[in-house]
């Protein structure tokens, strides 16, 4: 099945709307597709033609909105780099995924000089439009749009073809949720490579929705963002939350939505949320859903206290043990169901097969619903840590310390932090004394920065089960925190 291709459908339904406005500059939705056709012309001058894998790795910019539109009108597949991983992190998955160019920022190009043809958006060259060159003017919702790359719980970076009817479905069942209002206009403080922010980029052009886009989340200047724009809708995750509660007395009156993922909040902070009329829609999602699939509307925010909410319209959950389907509070695997569930992991068919269950996405969480329906996540991927809404997976960060030649065993968890919620704790098992220093060097030549664990503790063995699993639960207990 085909659609027209979203920006060019928009421009020329609503061509005189908002379609993005940064910092004091703003565009329509006629002006943005001029704009990436001309984009599109000079990209395609670098031979770089339909089918093409390219990495994208840029901080949120009108430019990197612009690029990703200009790829989908090439027929060309986006890997979306995250600009916090170090360089081996991003080498390992523009290999992975075959990416044949990069597209950057002047700052970030010298990075990878040298490793496959780089292009800024003033190194592309500028060429007349008209040469020849077929745009994609619609969409095979089958094909895969954009990859993200994923640890899971093993720690082996994982591609997830997200397809157009992916990021299409996503964007509907969304609005069948949360609604489309003629002056809604979304906030976009979270990065453009995580989903939770790609997403609300395509919901503009499938909704014609104005996006004010901001690098990065500062809270005196989204609180000025908001008024100024009368924003309506905006993504958070907990820390940024907990900063705008922190410094506004009431809801601006504009503000309708604040769609919270990364872990559910802690009572105090929606308690603190509805007496100042923050309308917090908590959601459960992930990179393989592209964004939410679960939303739990404000009215429930304290009755049901820790819930994820329910399956959007379209979507579908269960509880599986294994063998069948749990009763209300039986505690088994979450399973997820939806067109927006993703295509399958790159090159990954031994994996893609163990994620689904005929058209049931194994999440690898833990949770129960109750007799109501409304789900509960007991455990993000079994281990997962979620600090200031990055994942974080242990394994990545063991396997990691493991290669320092005495360290003979390493277990990593995630501890509760006031800033972040949580950051990775280390512990481990060494054969002789090893300096701290060692360990955060290790870390800093293979991590980025916010995996790097917030201590290292030293114990004479892990707890493992019978059968030698370890059991990362058990280090927050107190006999391990207090070795």
């Amino acid at each position: 099945m085909k659609q027209p291709n979203w920006l060019l459908q928009r421009a020329d339904l609503t061509p005189d709307r908002v379609a993005l406005i940064y910092q004091d500059k703003q565009w329509t939705f006629r002006e943005l597709a001029l704009e990436v056709e001309q984009l599109s012309h000079r990209l395609s001058s670098t031979l770089l033609k339909k089918g093409d894998t390219v990495a994208l790795f840029m901080n949120n910019h009108p430019q990197m909105v612009m690029l990703v539109h200009a790829c989908f009108l090439l027929g060309l597949k986006i890997v979306l780099l995250n600009n916090k991983l170090t360089k081996a992190e991003r080498q390992y998955q523009l290999e992975d995924a075959q990416a044949v160019a990069l597209l950057t920022e002047p700052h970030f190009a010298k990075e990878h000089k040298g490793d496959l043809p780089i292009y800024t958006v003033d190194t592309l060259p500028e060429v007349q439009q008209d040469q020849g060159v077929q745009l994609v003017k619609a969409f095979d919702l089958a094909e895969t749009a954009t990859i993200m790359y994923t640890s899971g719980t093993t720690g082996r970076p994982k591609g997830v073809e997200q397809t157009f009817g992916n990021h299409f479905h996503s964007a509907v069942s969304s609005a069948l949720n949360l609604g489309i209002g003629e002056n809604d206009r979304w906030l976009i403080a979270l990065p453009l490579f995580h989903i939770s922010g790609l997403s609300a980029l395509f919901k503009s052009v499938i909704y014609g929705m104005t996006v004010v886009l901001h690098q990065k989340f500062d809270v005196d200047e989204v609180k000025d963002s908001i008024k100024q724009h009368r924003v309506t809708m905006i993504s958070v995750v907990q820390t940024m939350l907990s900063l705008l509660l922190r410094e506004l007395e009431e809801c601006p009156s504009s503000l309708r939505c604040l769609l919270l993922g990364g872990g559910p909040a802690p009572l105090s902070m929606l308690e603190e949320s509805k007496q100042k009329g923050f309308p917090v829609f908590q959601s459960y999602g992930m990179t393989e859903t592209c964004s939410q699939i679960v939303t739990l509307a404000p009215e429930f925010s304290v009755e049901k206290l820790g819930s994820a909410g329910k399956p959007l319209f379209g979507c579908e959950l269960k509880i599986h043990d294994g063998e069948r389907t749990c009763h209300p509070f039986e505690h088994g695997e979450i399973m997820v169901k939806g067109a927006n569930v993703m295509k399958g992991y790159l090159r990954c068919e031994a994996e893609t097969a163990a994620a689904f269950d005929q058209d049931w996405l194994r999440t690898g969480d833990i949770g129960y619903v109750d007799e109501e329906g409304f789900l509960f996540v007991l455990d993000r991927r079994s281990d997962l840590i979620i600090s200031g809404g990055e994942n974080i997976y242990p394994a990545e960060i063991e396997a990691v310390l493991l290669t320092h030649p005495h360290v003979r065993e390493a277990g990593v968890t995630g501890i509760y932090d006031e800033k972040w919620g949580a950051v990775p704790a280390a512990f481990l098992v060494t054969d002789e004394k090893v300096a701290v220093s060692e360990l955060y060097d290790l870390c800093q030549s293979h991590l980025a920065k916010y995996k790097w664990p917030a201590a290292f503790h030293f114990v004479d063995e892990l707890p493992r089960n019978a059968s030698n699993k370890l059991q990362r639960h058990r280090l927050k207990s107190k006999e391990f925190l207090d070795d």
